[in-house]
């Protein structure tokens, strides 16, 4: 750096204002300057450019309400940098509509210094660029999980200015702090933990009502408050939003007797009152608290129907005397509810889950599963009674809730079941999850970060809440470190899906130098591999129940005591039989096996497929992570981090591969019976359990032995513990030899085994289809497709639905008609609230199915269209 001694940046900034965030653009300017003064440069500001102005660089800002220029754009949070020589200066001129538009101006300026090793070339060699987000609304959710472990990150001051600040810059405009998530109370018997779940007597005293915390001091009460209100004022001071999720509305949690910081003071009669006056009262000593998240179902502890108790509490936002962003989870919201919420006067939003409480692939799931449809209400369902029933279906994805006269906002919120721990980031599925931020209408979406539900439900161990124990590679308090690549995919994406990669290249580049290029490729491949397994096979949508990341073995062979129970979809509980959580595009591997057995195979993505494709992004991602084994320092703790994640991602997919390839040939053995499919099966499980021992050899030196996110044993452990049920199912596996069909067909063995060896390929032919970009509600809606060379060859089918996941596809054959097929959706069926999705079925003349549009290559894009009113 010392070659930058000397070199004199000079800063006009004629456009800093306190107009919508205090001081944010202020504190924005000098992160700037401190990131320039760090890297040996000499900074000074000026009021103006004068004659004499002897400097190597001008930056020139300026904040714009109204643009006289054509490159400026006139969107909220959007900026426009350009480089402009004038009398022998070099000036980057910095213009933004708004105060939060120039602090990403400042802080992508500052990104650039950081990771550069000559900031100031680097600065004049800026392409002139304008920025404006996709999203609205770019949000992360922190959990408050467990008292021993999060309230050092909780108090710790240093810990939130480090952490909002990377939030900052990458142009996060929401912080979400949850309090209460780590329980749902109604499934939680024997409660310890309580800190935080019933918040509001932990931050304030409200008055009329003598409500207290057995245990807490009032000094501790007010501690809390002013740690609070000093996030709030951390996190606006960076020009981002503050939003506290309220998650808990029970005060004594049945079955708990054990509970730790009981509240006292509180009964049946003043409940609701009490939490109303209690919601008006956070808001009003927390004036930093831009909105508030609500959980408004049986999970917050109150049981359904509760109409009444939620108008009551509602209120509390609407009387607080200022302007507060309303958030509704809205899992088992009905009509009611959202008239209520609606009467209340405050604008709101609903954030639904995107895909169940994991994360799959960067579309909106075509389909739930079955077991999520809605059923009639019955008295066995007791205090769930709306959520579990007739509502059911809301529990995980957007529901019926995109109607397109709907009076209110919706946010998509990614839940974090299906990677906690392992490093991710492919920036072609987070740019997809982007433009998925939108579907519908809706706002952007919520990411809950890495090590979501860390320690929760009182499983602490000595580690703490970092999981790594190889002392070179912690950080302890500091966890989140290890993901920052992570959030700078997210937020600069989620911003803005066509992102230049050189924004986390710069960062990349400062890692790992020559091993840029391949560091990149390997994560790449590596994070595609835990999305995919989670679409196409998911035993519980529950992120408590399900943790592919550390997956705890789900049998192929049914037997009478399988273990822990972590399955909530089709019995019996077992591999073959688990559903896709995407069950109108992928196979369960008893229902492919039936289709192939019967000749009547669908379009789906087969469970032989979706093993080919976990093969090839596992190897494709060992052979960048050998190159860079080649090219880098190995003992970097930086690379060393990525490093084993990449690895143990690999030793994932090549697991997932070979268990499908095991399932579906065993599943072929018990429709046939032939010895050989038996011996296949096996084959493929030793397979798959050597990849498993991959992980384990990679993993066992690095992370602790007890990873927790639970206290039930398929929440928590490591990777280890996992060979024993593996090793069981191998040999209860080895045993059946009970399925001897005496009628099977040499011709059907012969098929399956050759299945097996060569997944059928069906090969699309070229394809023009233009989706059409609105349609009128109560008119048919005419579509075509045409197909290259012998189309009168090919049968197609079109699939569609209302976009309301309680609904099911109808079909309807298309007909040739000269070079083009034909079909409609009938008027009748658009004479609703809702938009339509729709995709084709097109089968060759050998009776092969493919669905189109499908996935690209980098399975980011959304496999079927969408047309809105």
């Amino acid at each position: 750096m010392k070659n930058n001694i000397g070199k004199k940046i000079t800063i006009v900034p004629q456009g800093i204002s306190k107009n919508a965030e205090p001081d944010s653009t202020e504190w924005a300017l000098d992160y700037f300057i401190k990131a320039l003064e760090e890297k040996w440069c000499r900074v000074e500001t000026v009021e103006k450019i004068t004659e004499d102005t002897d400097n190597d660089i001008t930056v020139f800002i300026e904040e714009k309400n109204s643009h006289d220029h054509s490159k400026e754009p006139s969107q909220a949070e959007s900026f426009v940098i350009e480089k402009v020589s004038k009398d022998n200066l070099q000036i980057l001129s910095v213009t933004a509509t708004d105060s939060r538009g120039l602090v990403y101006a400042l802080l992508e300026l500052a990104d650039i210094v950081q990771t550069s090793a000559d900031p100031l070339a680097d600065l004049l060699a800026i392409n002139n660029k304008t920025e404006y987000p996709t999203n609205s609304i770019r949000s992360i959710k922190r959990l408050f999980a467990n008292e021993k472990t999060d309230k050092l990150w909780f108090y710790n001051k240093d810990f939130w200015r480090e952490y909002l600040t990377e939030l900052a810059l990458h142009r996060f405009n929401r912080f979400s702090l949850a309090l209460g998530m780590g329980y749902d109370i109604g499934h939680d018997p024997d409660i310890k933990d309580f800190y935080f779940c019933f918040a509001y007597p932990f931050l304030v005293s409200v008055s009329d009502y003598d409500v207290s915390v057995e245990g807490l001091s009032q000094d501790e009460r007010e501690k809390n408050l002013e740690m609070l209100r000093f996030i709030g004022q951390e996190t606006k001071r960076r020009g981002m939003d503050f939003q506290v999720g309220l998650w808990t509305h029970a005060y004594e949690p049945e079955d708990s007797p054990n509970i730790r910081y009981k509240i006292k003071g509180l009964d049946k009669e003043n409940h609701a009152l009490y939490c109303r006056d209690a919601l008006k009262t956070l808001l009003q000593d927390c004036p930093e608290i831009d909105g508030v998240t609500i959980r408004v179902h049986y999970e917050s502890g109150i049981p359904e129907p509760a109409h009444l108790f939620w108008e009551i509490v509602l209120k509390g936002v609407s009387l607080c005397g200022r302007s507060v962003k309303l958030d509704l989870h809205p899992k088992g919201i009905d009509d009611d509810l959202l008239k209520i919420a609606e009467d209340n006067g405050v604008p709101f939003m609903i954030s639904p889950k995107f895909w169940a409480e994991h994360m799959g692939l960067p579309y909106h799931q075509a389909a739930i599963r079955e077991t999520e449809l809605p059923v009639e209400p019955n008295p066995e369902a007791g205090k769930m009674i709306i959520t579990t029933t007739s509502r059911r279906f809301t529990r995980y994805g957007y529901a019926d809730f995109l109607k397109e006269d709907r009076n209110y906002d919706m946010l998509y919120r990614i839940w974090p079941g299906t990677q906690r721990v392992l490093l991710w980031g492919d920036p072609e599925m987070a740019a997809g999850y982007s433009r998925a931020g939108s579907f519908g209408g809706a706002k952007g979406i919520e990411v809950m970060e890495p090590l979501s539900f860390k320690s929760r439900k009182t499983s602490e161990t000595d580690s703490g809440r970092d999981p790594i124990v190889d002392p070179e590679l912690r950080f302890g308090l500091h966890d989140w470190k290890k993901y920052m690549y992570t959030y700078r995919l997210w937020g600069r994406l989620l911003y803005n899906p066509d992102t230049d990669p050189e924004v986390w290249r710069r960062y990349l580049k400062s890692e790992f130098s020559s091993a840029t290029e391949s560091c990149e490729n390997a994560l790449k491949y590596a994070s595609r591999i835990l999305p995919l397994v989670t679409v196409a096979h998911a035993p519980s949508v529950a992120n408590n129940h399900y943790w592919p990341e550390i997956y705890a073995n789900i049998m192929i062979v049914d037997q009478e005591h399988k273990p822990a129970n972590h399955c909530d979809g089709r019995e019996p509980h077992t591999f073959n039989v688990a559903s896709p959580l995407d069950p109108a595009l992928f196979y369960r591997v008893d229902e492919y096996a039936d289709d192939m057995m019967q000749n009547r195979k669908s379009g789906k993505i087969s469970p032989l497929e979706t093993a080919n494709i976990l093969e090839q992004l596992a190897l494709s991602a060992e052979k960048h992570l050998q190159h860079v084994n080649r090219s880098i320092d190995k003992s970097h703790p930086t690379f060393r981090r990525w490093a084993v994640d990449v690895e143990t991602q690999i030793g994932l997919g090549l697991f997932f591969a070979n268990k499908f390839r095991a399932g579906t040939a065993y599943a072929f053995y018990e429709k046939v019976g032939d010895g050989q499919l038996l011996e296949n099966a096996l084959s493929y499980y030793r397979v798959a359990k050597k990849a498993w021992e991959r992980i384990v050899s990679a993993t066992e030196a690095v992370y602790t032995s007890d990873i927790t996110f639970g206290y039930v044993p398929y929440m928590r452990g490591h990777w280890s513990d996992r060979l024993p049920e593996i090793n069981e199912d191998i040999l209860k596996m080895e045993a059946q030899t009970n399925f001897a069909r005496e009628k099977a067909s040499g011709e059907l063995i012969s098929r399956s085994k050759e299945w097996l060896k060569n997944v059928p390929k069906v090969p699309l032919p070229t394809i023009q289809h233009v989706k059409p970009e609105v349609f009128s509600k109560g008119e048919r809606v005419p579509l075509s497709i045409k197909l290259s060379g012998q189309s009168d060859t090919y049968k197609v089918t079109l699939k569609y639905r209302q976009v309301n996941q309680a609904e099911k596809y109808q079909s309807v054959q298309m007909y040739h008609e000269k070079d083009e097929l034909l079909a409609e959706i009938p008027a009748s069926y658009t004479n609703s609230p809702y938009p339509l999705v729709y995709f084709f079925e097109i089968e060759d003349e050998n009776e092969d199915k493919k669905f189109y549009p499908g996935f690209n290559e980098n399975l980011s894009n959304q496999p079927y269209f969408l047309i809105r009113q």
